[in-house]
């Protein structure tokens, strides 16, 4: 295969995931948090424990952005830093037991909703979508 027209194919595709997750997390926040905040906690939660860079890099913002919503974050008791015993400088974000209790509420909505778009999806389906997760997650999103 022509690697443009591979290339062509996998903005659609990034395109598609996008609307889907979309889709899939539409309303999952919590009424008290933003959907910047929303972001972080969701990269907090499937990435934990997470550098205060690794989340400006993640989700596109300023390092000083990104510390006024760890600053609110931290005020609302979601998440907490925690120093890194190799680097006194170094900071980890982690959510508290609140925090996990809140994104295990959003997660169970979205799961709720993903088991809703595969409910007709046949066994040999599911293998595949499996397949190609792993795959894409090997070969593309390392």
């Amino acid at each position: 295969m022509n690697k443009t027209t591979l290339f062509h194919k996998l903005v659609a595709f990034t395109t598609s995931v996008h609307r889907v997750t979309h889709e899939l997390t539409k309303d999952a926040k919590a009424d008290h948090i933003t959907s910047v905040q929303y972001n972080i906690l969701e990269l907090i939660a499937v990435s934990q424990p997470v550098t205060p860079s690794q989340i400006s890099d993640c989700q596109h913002l300023s390092l000083p952005n990104t510390s006024r919503e760890l600053k609110k974050l931290r005020e609302k008791n979601l998440i907490e830093k925690v120093g890194d015993p190799e680097d006194g400088r170094k900071q980890h974000i982690r959510l508290t037991k609140e925090g996990e209790q809140m994104m295990d509420k959003s997660f169970q909505l979205i799961e709720t909703r993903f088991l809703n778009r595969i409910q007709n999806a046949s066994k040999e389906d599911l293998d595949e979508i499996d397949q190609a997760i792993d795959i894409l997650q090997r070969k593309l999103f390392y």
